[in-house]
């Protein structure tokens, strides 16, 4: 059975932009589906895991989104460079002068987003980042026909070509895929846990697509499910390291999973106000299993657990967070032990829910 870092380095290797989730799916089903009672997916691609309960009314949804940030060809011009745009939301000053990785059907096509030389950039070009819109890969071609000819196509996804590692022996690792391939780690190792467990809800794990495109695969699921308590296992702003404000960002690594209490995006008027009841009793199961753990009000994040707990008759649902650093980049950095931290209070919980909330 693989471990924690081994699920990491597997996971985060395999590609998969938000609507191109069908890789990972695959790794999912292969890992959690001889452990549970049921296995099924839906028509948008998430993929349910199903262990059964003994209390016949009590449903528990654990969500992990299995996409990750990217881009998509929207061009490629006469001569042969390719333009694409994002996927999912991202900072313009991380793709400059990277090598990023075009799955076309005949197999992975690499190409660089270079830039001008640093001599003949103006002082007020120094001063600004390139949106991504002005960007293109250079794949060595001089013309559209030999970029064709490589299989690259309009629609083709593209992620950083980056191999994840764990730093210097450390416990640390970095990836191009960290959020939420982390969750997914997770979530594998938690239905593996409670496998041979007997428990009173039935837990449905989700790995959900397309979350880092408008949250839109969760929702579908949870109304299927009709889940009464739900929680989202995804990856958070972790601080601590120059130029974090610790009054903005108080998470920091290595002090265990973060317990969502409030998380808003005033852009898009998403979030939670996560139900004390169910902060209370997470709480309640980390100090009772003396787990450490962080609380987190956070701006800016958003995650599946927004459209789960609006969907149907609605659920009681709320957010675990994974403590990550660079989120958002092809070097996200996570900690195996706060990932481990967060599968001891995930299987606590579940072990500790006899009734609904």
């Amino acid at each position: 059975m693989p471990t924690i870092q081994e699920y990491l380095i597997q996971l985060d290797a395999i590609h998969g932009v938000s609507g191109d989730e069908e890789r990972v799916a695959a790794y999912m089903k292969e890992q959690i589906a001889p452990y549970v009672d049921e296995h099924y997916e839906d028509a948008l691609g998430n993929q349910i895991f199903v262990k059964n309960g003994s209390h016949p009314d009590l449903k528990l949804m654990l969500a992990a989104h299995m996409d990750e940030i990217g881009f998509i060809v929207r061009h490629i011009d006469k001569k042969g460079f390719v333009w694409f745009y994002p996927v999912g939301y991202h900072d313009d000053r991380m793709v400059l002068n990277q090598v990023l990785v075009i799955q076309t059907e005949k197999g992975p096509v690499k190409g660089l987003t270079g830039g001008k030389p640093a001599h003949i950039v103006t002082p007020e070009e120094a001063k600004q980042s390139i949106p991504i819109e002005e960007l293109y890969l250079d794949l060595g071609t001089g013309s559209k026909e030999e970029t064709l000819a490589l299989g690259v196509q309009i629609g083709d996804y593209i992620t950083f070509d980056r191999d994840g590692q764990f730093l210097n022996g450390s416990n640390l690792f970095t990836g191009k895929a960290v959020d939420n391939r982390s969750g997914c780690a997770v979530l594998i190792e938690v239905m593996k846990r409670l496998a041979d467990k007997n428990i009173s809800p039935t837990v449905y794990g989700v790995a959900s697509v397309q979350e880092e495109v408008g949250l839109r695969g969760a929702g579908p699921a949870a109304f299927a499910i009709e889940p009464d308590v739900a929680l989202a296992i995804d990856v958070t702003f972790a601080g601590g390291t120059p130029g974090m404000d610790e009054k903005v960002v108080d998470v920091e690594l290595g002090k265990g999973p973060a317990l969502v209490y409030y998380d808003w995006t005033p852009s898009t008027s998403h979030g939670n106000n996560v139900p004390k009841k169910l902060t209370r009793k997470l709480a309640q199961v980390a100090e009772a299993s003396q787990i450490p753990y962080q609380r987190e009000v956070v701006l800016n994040g958003g995650t599946d657990a927004w459209t789960i707990s609006l969907t149907g008759k609605g659920a009681v649902t709320g957010i675990i967070s994974i403590p990550t650093r660079y989120i958002h980049s092809a070097i996200s950095c996570v900690r195996t032990d706060d990932m481990e931290l967060t599968i001891q209070l995930i299987v606590a919980f579940v072990e500790q829910l006899h009734e609904k909330l």
